[in-house]
């Protein structure tokens, strides 16, 4: 690891840290004692601590506070990757569907999950949204994957454009779904796709620890990998790179992460566009370098956009994916701009 990849990472963990201690300080609820003494109970007296305070501290704004640098860490990585072989800045999870079809499955069983569980065990049924999310999202990947391979190879303009005809087919469906939901069914599909990580728990971020753990043993370390197929696949095929292996190992474990994700979470947009941009701005096109740093500066990323929604109008709660996407929003437009220069 080059020296200057630890001083950031060193000073991305300091910032990550700080802005966590922040965020847990930040609430509508005001704790009987202070939130070090209730700190230094959980270890020593826990029976001494107000119920209220324990559930507030370590039941509601810890959980959501580690879920969101764990979502953010894996959107971010996940954009990286994808835009790294699509050698695209605009790249993102979004263009090869695998959002668009979380959504799909998510609006199915928020409009019909009433019939669907009478087709399922009863011990999935609090978690059937979440479950039919990811579904959605890997049934969707592999759909795109399977039009853009042939002969055992990935035609990238064919998976880009198989991913735009996947969005436009699930959008129209879940466009359809949204029309014949009822009241309650539209506000509760509303919010799931503007995003939320207001449902965050201990189970869920031991999942989303389990898959971001897999996911990043084979991804982060691709930084070489990506360099050099950004000279060209049949350069990098010269280098000794197994290019079809490498695109496969990111388009699944990309799908795996913004599948995971999105299943627990709803529609986060943006995260996986802004960072990758960022680091490229001031690391060129390293990857080597940009990859391990995205990991921390979604994590950075998300955790103050989700401080942000839960205080900015409190006690109410702006969905995420609005803050995320107005973050977003100006960076896609600048993306452009520079485009457009370049032509």
């Amino acid at each position: 690891m080059y020296p200057q990849i630890r001083i950031h990472l060193s000073l991305l963990s300091l910032g990550i840290f700080g802005i966590a201690i922040l965020a847990l300080f930040l609430g509508v609820y005001q704790f009987n004692e202070s939130i070090l003494s209730i700190i230094n109970k959980a270890f020593t007296n826990r029976t001494a601590i107000n119920d209220s305070d324990y559930y507030v501290l370590f039941d509601l704004r810890l959980p959501r506070i580690i879920m969101s640098i764990l979502v953010g860490s894996g959107l971010a990585v996940a954009g990286t990757c994808l835009q790294g072989i699509f050698k695209n800045p605009l790249a993102s999870p979004d263009l090869i569907g695998i959002t668009s079809g979380s959504i799909l499955f998510a609006a199915i069983t928020i409009v019909l999950g009433g019939y669907i569980k009478d087709f399922v065990p009863e011990i999935i049924h609090y978690s059937l949204l979440s479950l039919m999310a990811f579904v959605g999202a890997i049934c969707s990947t592999v759909f795109v994957y399977r039009i853009s391979s042939h002969h055992q190879k990935t035609n990238i303009t064919i998976l880009l454009l198989a991913g735009v005809a996947i969005s436009a087919l699930c959008g129209s469906a879940t466009g359809l779904l949204t029309y014949l939901s009822t009241e309650e069914e539209l506000r509760n599909l509303t919010f799931w796709t503007l995003g939320s990580i207001a449902s965050a728990n201990w189970n869920k971020i031991l999942i989303l620890v389990t898959v971001i753990s897999i996911s990043f043993f084979f991804l982060i370390g691709k930084g070489k990998t990506l360099n050099a197929m950004m000279l060209g696949e049949k350069d990098a095929e010269h280098l000794g790179i197994n290019v079809e292996k490498t695109k496969r190992q990111i388009i699944v474990f990309s799908a795996l992460l913004v599948g995971t994700i999105v299943s627990f979470t709803g529609t986060i947009g943006f995260v996986g566009l802004i960072v990758p941009y960022i680091l490229r701005l001031i690391f060129k096109s390293n990857y080597v370098i940009i990859l391990p740093l995205s990991a921390f500066l979604g994590a950075i990323l998300v955790i103050v956009a989700d401080t942000i929604s839960r205080t900015l109008v409190a006690p109410s709660e702006i969905p995420i994916g609005i803050l995320t996407s107005l973050m977003g929003a100006p960076v896609f437009i600048s993306i452009l701009m520079n485009y457009k220069k370049s032509l």
